[in-house]
């Protein structure tokens, strides 16, 4: 084996890892792949013998090379990601994948990525890698051009903006599934008493059609959701629907013809939906690696 297979292989043990920091960091599974491939270019065209901490290095570098798309993402005034759904990671209940395993590791909704788009870069930065990944502000603050007192303050800033901004979602897949499934029957059968007992007071909607449909929407209140009952009913009954994982949750999967047509995800708390998004952008969906099947 030459030095250089010895080095790729090292590097493919931490691409799950490094895949789930980019992810979280830009809420595109697209982006995370880019980011964590230049990973790899830097270090194949550095001295990696000079390296101590290989798995720490590529965080770092990660990190950086994230923290510049997101920079770089304002700086062009691109959409933001709090202006469209987060890419969604689907899973099959009953399948189990290593690499996904270790991306959705200590979950993250897309409730909570879209809060994380509310946070500026370095806020986000300082985050993500400290509160979700356990790196250091030693670590961190290099990246962001701070002290690791600054380092500190800008994670802690970010974590008062977050707190509270997401429901915290009930950790039983069970109980998860059990109010889903209460919700397609309600959606299958026209039942908007059954609807809106599912619903909490406050639940949010998102629904992101792409640009051609208007891009996100969101609708706000029990009222407002269970108002949307007839479209509900017109996707429940016009498509093939499949249970699925969601990044980490309970979720569903809208199939017509074997091709997906909509990414449901929920947020329950409490008993309750907290919150639905509802990807159904084709372009973004023709991307997603994983169409759910019945076994």
């Amino acid at each position: 084996m030459t030095p250089h297979d010895f080095l790729a292989n090292q590097f493919e043990g931490h691409r799950p890892h490094l895949r789930a920091v980019a992810y979280r960091m830009l809420g595109s599974l697209t982006e995370a792949e880019d980011a964590v491939q230049e990973a790899w270019l830097r270090l194949a065209r550095s001295d990696s013998g000079d390296i101590d901490n290989l798995g720490g290095w590529l965080t770092t570098v990660v990190g950086r090379v994230c923290l510049d798309m997101l920079r770089a993402r304002k700086a062009r005034r691109e959409e933001a990601l709090e202006d469209r759904l987060p890419d969604p990671v689907i899973s099959r209940e009953d399948v189990t994948d290593p690499e996904q395993e270790v991306l959705l590791a200590d979950a993250v909704g897309l409730a909570m990525l879209v809060v994380l788009e509310s946070l500026n870069p370095a806020e986000r930065l300082a985050f993500v890698l400290h509160d979700m990944f356990g790196l250091p502000f030693d670590q961190i603050a290099p990246i962001v051009g701070r002290t690791p007192a600054a380092a500190k303050k800008l994670a802690s800033r970010a974590r008062q903006r977050v707190r509270g901004a997401a429901p915290n979602p009930d950790p039983d897949l069970a109980d998860q599934r059990r109010v889903v499934d209460a919700f397609l029957a309600a959606a299958r059968d026209g039942d908007f008493e059954a609807l809106v007992s599912i619903l909490a007071p406050d639940v949010v909607l998102r629904a992101d059609g792409g640009v051609l449909a208007g891009g996100l929407k969101v609708i706000r209140g029990i009222a407002a959701v269970a108002g949307q009952l007839a479209t509900f009913q017109r996707m429940a009954t016009a498509a093939t629907t499949y249970p699925a994982l969601v990044n980490g949750a309970a979720g569903l999967v809208n199939t017509i013809d074997d091709q997906m047509l909509s990414v449901m995800s929920f947020t329950i708390s409490d008993g309750k939906i907290a919150a639905i998004d509802i990807l159904s952008d084709p372009d973004r969906l023709a991307r997603l690696d994983l169409t759910p099947r019945e076994p």
